[in-house]
């Protein structure tokens, strides 16, 4: 590889997860077939001296049709700026969002708490909610957000930590478009270049594992909440270590394979639920065609109409899911599971969260 490391710029880069050819995740056709559909290496590497864990090369196109925000995220949101606010570093000063291109903003959270909307190019508090990560050039965008702080501020940054990812084998987080898997540890490396120091850290659940840290610009020593967060993250800049994703790649795209063939043998429907950037990637690495899954349905209307990239299978939406009373539905966002229970009561007791292991 040419390129050096998107944070630090070393050459000392491994691959740590290689899954071959696969299809945009941000691209799901409106027509044509799953062999029209263009392919594009899909690979992480992990630099060896700051840690940061990376997409090796990416030369897609965006193309991502706009999704809904899962009520778990929203709820998160709430939970997060509330803990903030708690702090009281909301209150009377000017706040400025780096949001991701999925969608979603903290600013009306932000706001109720005190938090005034800045109307230049700096304010008090930074909020990054899963922005930095969509950067090519990592180094970049970290001065980025720093230069947007007034002198005092903070930045706060929320990240799907890669300790989660490896310990709940999300190999599939891996997507074109997504350029960094943060542990805390590259994440404070990353933010030191840009003058920038962790004070404190929250924890949550969301996808199986966030973390939101608020980083400072003078020289305070981290608090024990981000001291337990760095403690728990032994491993993680080792290549051998997080080269354990890729037989977690190979072993849970045969399990699901598996498990359709034996529903489908036993005369059962089964459809998803949830036509996730996760999906693209499990869904082709499976090989999946309709024959197996009927459908995947998702409550964004731009996508409905649309189909799987790699695959034959349409992406529908709930009320046809409902009407075509599958016998099974494989979830493809756990996070999804109260809001879509409640949701859908008539598929209770059809949801499937996690696939089964062959017998």
């Amino acid at each position: 590889m040419s390129r050096g490391c998107r944070a630090c710029g070393s050459d000392r880069l491994t691959e740590v997860l290689d899954l071959g050819k696969m299809p945009a995740a941000d691209h799901f056709p409106s027509g044509g077939t799953a062999e029209d559909d263009p392919l594009y290496p899909l690979a992480m590497v992990l630099c060896e001296r700051c840690g940061l864990a990376q997409l090796a090369e990416d030369d897609t196109v965006t193309d991502e049709p706009r999704g809904v925000e899962p009520r778990a995220l929203r709820e998160q949101a709430v939970d997060a700026v509330t803990r903030i606010a708690a702090t009281g570093i909301l209150r009377d000063r000017t706040v400025r969002e780096f949001g991701s291109p999925h969608g979603g903003t903290w600013l009306p959270l932000l706001a109720a708490h005190g938090g005034v909307e800045s109307p230049d190019a700096t304010a008090d508090v930074v909020v990054d909610g899963f922005g930095l990560m969509h950067a090519p050039d990592q180094r970049a965008a970290a001065a980025e957000r720093a230069a947007a702080l007034r002198p005092g501020g903070v930045l706060l940054v929320q990240f799907h930590r890669l300790g989660a990812i490896l310990a709940q084998g999300q190999w599939n987080a891996l997507r074109h478009g997504h350029f960094a898997y943060y542990s805390l540890t590259a994440l404070t490396r990353l933010l030191a270049g840009a003058g920038l120091r962790p004070a404190t850290a929250w924890e949550f659940d969301l996808y199986g594992g966030t973390v939101l840290a608020a980083f400072v610009p003078w020289r305070a020593a981290p608090d024990a909440r981000v001291r337990r967060v760095l403690d728990a993250e032994t491993g993680l800049t080792d290549p051998a270590v997080l080269s354990r994703l890729q037989a977690e790649a190979d072993r849970q795209a045969e399990h699901l394979r598996c498990w359709l063939e034996r529903e489908a043998a036993a005369g059962r429907r089964v459809h998803a639920y949830g036509a996730a950037s996760r999906a693209v990637a499990l869904f082709a690495r499976a090989g999946l065609r309709r024959s197996l899954l009927a459908g995947v349905a998702d409550a964004a209307p731009a996508k409905r109409g649309r189909r799987m990239p790699g695959t034959d299978i349409p992406i529908i939406g709930p009320a046809e899911l409902v009407a075509a009373q599958p016998d099974r539905v494989l979830l493809t966002l756990p996070d999804l599971a109260r809001e879509v229970d409640a949701a859908l009561p008539a598929l209770r007791g059809r949801w499937v969260t996690e696939v089964p292991r062959p017998p």
